[in-house]
Protein backbone atom coordinates (compact mmCIF):
# COMPACT_ATOMS: atom_id res chain seq x y z
CA UNK A 1 0.00 0.00 0.00
CA UNK A 2 1.36 3.79 -1.09
CA UNK A 3 2.16 5.82 2.31
CA UNK A 4 4.34 8.40 0.74
CA UNK A 5 5.31 9.82 -2.34
CA UNK A 6 8.95 10.85 -3.86
CA UNK A 7 8.44 13.42 -6.21
CA UNK A 8 10.49 15.69 -8.50
CA UNK A 9 9.13 19.03 -9.58
CA UNK A 10 11.45 19.92 -13.35
CA UNK A 11 11.65 23.93 -13.62
CA UNK A 12 10.96 25.15 -17.68
CA UNK A 13 13.52 23.70 -19.27
CA UNK A 14 14.69 21.61 -17.05
CA UNK A 15 14.31 17.87 -18.50
CA UNK A 16 12.96 18.12 -21.83
CA UNK A 17 10.64 14.90 -23.75
CA UNK A 18 13.10 14.09 -25.80
CA UNK A 19 16.47 13.60 -23.52
CA UNK A 20 18.36 10.99 -23.99
CA UNK A 21 18.71 9.59 -20.57
CA UNK A 22 14.69 9.18 -20.80
CA UNK A 23 11.98 10.86 -20.35
CA UNK A 24 7.93 10.49 -19.12
CA UNK A 25 6.90 11.77 -22.56
CA UNK A 26 5.30 10.15 -24.96
CA UNK A 27 5.21 12.58 -27.78
CA UNK A 28 7.25 15.73 -28.03
CA UNK A 29 5.22 18.59 -28.93
CA UNK A 30 7.41 21.58 -29.29
CA UNK A 31 8.52 21.67 -33.20
CA UNK A 32 11.62 23.75 -31.81
CA UNK A 33 12.70 20.10 -30.54
CA UNK A 34 10.99 17.34 -32.68
CA UNK A 35 14.69 18.09 -34.93
CA UNK A 36 16.35 16.22 -31.40
CA UNK A 37 14.65 13.16 -32.02
CA UNK A 38 11.35 11.90 -30.66
CA UNK A 39 10.14 11.70 -27.54
CA UNK A 40 12.01 8.68 -25.01
CA UNK A 41 9.87 7.40 -23.25
CA UNK A 42 10.96 5.19 -20.07
CA UNK A 43 9.03 3.08 -17.62
CA UNK A 44 12.32 2.88 -15.36
CA UNK A 45 10.98 3.33 -11.67
CA UNK A 46 15.02 4.17 -10.59
CA UNK A 47 16.20 7.98 -11.36
CA UNK A 48 18.27 7.58 -14.80
CA UNK A 49 20.12 11.29 -14.59
CA UNK A 50 22.97 9.07 -14.22
CA UNK A 51 22.74 7.47 -17.59
CA UNK A 52 25.43 8.17 -20.45
CA UNK A 53 24.18 10.32 -23.01
CA UNK A 54 25.54 13.26 -25.47
CA UNK A 55 25.15 16.16 -22.95
CA UNK A 56 25.77 18.54 -26.12
CA UNK A 57 22.51 17.52 -27.69
CA UNK A 58 20.76 18.24 -24.82
CA UNK A 59 22.25 21.60 -24.37
CA UNK A 60 21.65 22.32 -28.04
CA UNK A 61 17.67 21.53 -27.16
CA UNK A 62 17.77 23.30 -24.51
CA UNK A 63 18.83 26.24 -26.54
CA UNK A 64 16.22 26.09 -28.74
CA UNK A 65 13.44 26.17 -26.55
CA UNK A 66 10.85 29.22 -26.81
CA UNK A 67 11.81 30.42 -23.40
CA UNK A 68 15.14 30.20 -21.39
CA UNK A 69 15.38 27.05 -19.20
CA UNK A 70 14.66 28.66 -15.48
CA UNK A 71 17.46 28.58 -12.95
CA UNK A 72 16.18 29.79 -9.94
CA UNK A 73 18.87 31.91 -7.81
CA UNK A 74 18.38 32.08 -3.92
CA UNK A 75 15.96 34.43 -3.43
CA UNK A 76 13.87 32.99 -6.15
CA UNK A 77 14.09 29.39 -4.25
CA UNK A 78 13.12 31.31 -0.71
CA UNK A 79 10.05 32.93 -2.23
CA UNK A 80 8.75 29.49 -4.16
CA UNK A 81 9.39 27.99 -0.30
CA UNK A 82 6.94 30.59 0.76
CA UNK A 83 4.74 29.25 -1.84
CA UNK A 84 5.22 25.61 -0.99
CA UNK A 85 4.36 26.63 3.04
CA UNK A 86 1.20 28.24 1.55
CA UNK A 87 0.08 24.75 -0.29
CA UNK A 88 0.65 22.80 3.05
CA UNK A 89 -1.29 24.75 5.06
CA UNK A 90 -4.22 24.97 2.11
CA UNK A 91 -3.96 21.17 1.64
CA UNK A 92 -2.90 20.10 5.02
CA UNK A 93 0.29 18.33 3.54
CA UNK A 94 2.55 16.41 5.55
CA UNK A 95 6.15 17.42 3.43
CA UNK A 96 8.94 15.26 5.12
CA UNK A 97 11.89 16.34 3.14
CA UNK A 98 12.16 19.20 0.40
CA UNK A 99 15.45 20.15 -1.44
CA UNK A 100 14.93 23.36 -4.08
CA UNK A 101 17.78 23.64 -6.61
CA UNK A 102 18.27 25.74 -9.23
CA UNK A 103 16.43 23.52 -11.61
CA UNK A 104 14.15 21.13 -9.95
CA UNK A 105 13.08 19.92 -6.73
CA UNK A 106 12.84 16.93 -4.94
CA UNK A 107 9.75 16.25 -2.45
CA UNK A 108 8.60 13.15 -0.05
CA UNK A 109 5.27 13.63 0.72
CA UNK A 110 2.79 11.29 2.64
CA UNK A 111 -0.31 10.08 1.29
CA UNK A 112 -2.93 12.50 2.39
CA UNK A 113 -6.46 13.34 1.53
CA UNK A 114 -5.42 14.36 -1.65
CA UNK A 115 -4.34 12.62 -4.49
CA UNK A 116 -0.27 13.07 -5.60
CA UNK A 117 -1.85 15.09 -8.50
CA UNK A 118 -3.98 17.65 -6.68
CA UNK A 119 -0.60 18.27 -4.22
CA UNK A 120 1.54 18.50 -6.88
CA UNK A 121 -0.73 21.03 -8.77
CA UNK A 122 -1.11 22.85 -5.66
CA UNK A 123 2.32 23.26 -4.81
CA UNK A 124 3.22 24.53 -8.27
CA UNK A 125 -0.28 26.89 -8.27
CA UNK A 126 1.12 28.71 -4.98
CA UNK A 127 4.66 28.56 -5.81
CA UNK A 128 4.42 30.60 -9.45
CA UNK A 129 1.89 33.08 -7.13
CA UNK A 130 4.73 33.79 -5.06
CA UNK A 131 7.31 34.65 -7.73
CA UNK A 132 4.57 36.11 -9.46
CA UNK A 133 3.33 38.48 -6.53
CA UNK A 134 7.16 39.05 -5.51
CA UNK A 135 8.00 40.31 -8.81
CA UNK A 136 10.92 37.76 -9.20
CA UNK A 137 9.25 35.26 -11.53
CA UNK A 138 11.82 34.03 -13.44
CA UNK A 139 10.08 34.51 -16.69
CA UNK A 140 8.44 37.98 -16.01
CA UNK A 141 9.45 39.20 -19.31
CA UNK A 142 7.90 36.11 -21.80
CA UNK A 143 4.38 36.44 -22.01
CA UNK A 144 1.77 34.14 -23.73
CA UNK A 145 -1.58 36.53 -24.54
CA UNK A 146 -0.64 39.01 -21.64
CA UNK A 147 -0.10 35.74 -19.06
CA UNK A 148 3.94 35.06 -17.82
CA UNK A 149 4.55 31.58 -19.52
CA UNK A 150 5.18 28.98 -16.52
CA UNK A 151 8.23 28.41 -14.84
CA UNK A 152 7.35 24.61 -14.37
CA UNK A 153 8.12 22.16 -16.77
CA UNK A 154 4.89 19.56 -17.77
CA UNK A 155 3.66 17.09 -15.46
CA UNK A 156 6.36 15.59 -12.62
CA UNK A 157 8.14 12.78 -11.96
CA UNK A 158 6.49 10.25 -8.85
CA UNK A 159 8.03 7.05 -7.66
CA UNK A 160 5.25 5.27 -5.19
CA UNK A 161 6.96 4.65 -1.38
CA UNK A 162 5.10 1.17 0.36
CA UNK A 163 7.44 0.74 3.55
CA UNK A 164 8.98 2.95 6.25
CA UNK A 165 12.44 1.85 4.52
CA UNK A 166 11.27 3.24 1.09
CA UNK A 167 10.03 7.01 2.97
CA UNK A 168 13.31 7.30 4.88
CA UNK A 169 15.50 6.14 1.85
CA UNK A 170 14.02 9.04 -0.31
CA UNK A 171 14.14 11.33 2.97
CA UNK A 172 18.09 11.09 2.89
CA UNK A 173 18.31 10.79 -1.05
CA UNK A 174 16.12 14.42 -0.94
CA UNK A 175 18.62 15.84 2.27
CA UNK A 176 21.47 14.46 -0.02
CA UNK A 177 20.31 16.20 -3.05
CA UNK A 178 21.67 19.81 -1.75
CA UNK A 179 25.44 20.36 -0.97
CA UNK A 180 26.35 21.50 3.20
CA UNK A 181 25.85 25.33 2.86
CA UNK A 182 22.22 24.78 0.87
CA UNK A 183 21.29 22.54 3.33
CA UNK A 184 22.20 25.30 6.00
CA UNK A 185 19.81 27.58 4.49
CA UNK A 186 17.14 25.09 3.65
CA UNK A 187 15.63 24.66 6.64
CA UNK A 188 11.66 25.01 5.72
CA UNK A 189 9.03 25.44 8.34
CA UNK A 190 6.59 22.91 6.56
CA UNK A 191 8.67 20.22 7.30
CA UNK A 192 7.53 17.71 9.22
CA UNK A 193 9.54 14.79 10.78
CA UNK A 194 8.85 11.39 9.66
CA UNK A 195 7.98 8.90 12.58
Amino acid sequence: MVIAYHVVLGMYGFWLPNDPRGSGSNFVWSEQLRKYGPATKTDSPQSVAGRPHDSRLRMAAKNDLKYPPVRLNEEQIEILSQGFADAVRVLSLAIHACAIQAEHTHLVISRGDHTIETAVAELKKRGTLALTRSGKHPLMEHRVSGRIHTPWGRGFWKRYLNDREDVERSIRYTNNNLSDDQQAKQQFDFLQEYV
